[in-house]
């Protein structure tokens, strides 16, 4: 069964949800997992790709298009991810009718209070369905 981690980030907002999500991202490569990225929208997948292609430490190549691509990793704001099983980072809010195909979810937690409603809903709907959840305060 699926495993589901919430990541919460600061209330002050020092820590962005992309910032964040490059960061989990390269822990996972590292790590060896293969990571899909679910993202909103075409925006927030075009910010998450230069962010990842600007890492301080390291440049995370990674495929944004075809979702059959052999990548390690792949961010995408389109449906199905392709062979992708292992590790899902979910930015998009809702939760994706894919989630269960993988591993691990990863839910990102934005710090603003009045933006944590959808992560709620979202925690409820895995509880109730008996998904082992954990929670990390960034």
């Amino acid at each position: 069964m699926t495993r589901v981690d919430f990541y919460i980030l600061p209330e002050d907002n020092t820590i962005s949800p992309l910032l964040y999500t490059a960061r989990l991202v390269e822990k996972a490569f590292r790590r060896g997992h293969e990571i899909y990225v679910h993202t909103g929208s075409e925006d927030q997948t075009q910010q998450l790709s230069d962010s990842l292609w600007q890492r301080p430490e390291s440049i995370l190549a990674h495929s944004t298009g075809n979702l059959d691509a052999q990548q390690t990793i792949h961010v995408s704001h389109h449906g199905e991810p392709g062979q992708h099983g292992d590790v899902m980072i979910n930015l998009a809010g809702v939760i994706p009718p894919f989630f269960s195909r993988f591993e691990r979810v990863a839910e990102i937690v934005p710090g603003k209070p009045e933006s944590r409603s959808q992560s709620r809903d979202n925690f409820r709907y895995y509880k109730e369905r008996g998904y082992a959840l954990k929670t990390h305060n960034i």
